[in-house]
């Protein structure tokens, strides 16, 4: 398996477990498992629900800003990356 950096967290909701992400790279689709990484930061999930500007979509291209719902707390500024199989 490898990781591939599709963006940052831009924001954290801890009240409903949603990071906010910007994709700067890539693509990132609903079933897709990522990678979040930081300081304090390592957590794996897949993507279970994905979110534009609160409209449910199945899949973000570069430049789109989207909510993920998370099992834990991300922070601020940490890199995502989504798991592909080599």
């Amino acid at each position: 398996m490898k990781e591939e950096k599709v963006g940052y967290v831009s924001n954290y909701f801890g009240k409903i477990s949603v990071a906010a992400i910007e994709l700067t790279d890539g693509t990132l689709a609903v079933g897709d498992s990522i990678l979040i990484l930081g300081h304090t930061t390592e957590l794996e999930t897949t993507v279970s629900s994905m979110q534009i500007e609160h409209k449910q979509v199945s899949e973000a291209k570069k430049g789109d800003s989207v909510g993920v719902k998370v099992p834990e707390k991300a922070r601020e500024g940490d890199k995502v990356f989504k798991i592909v199989a080599d």
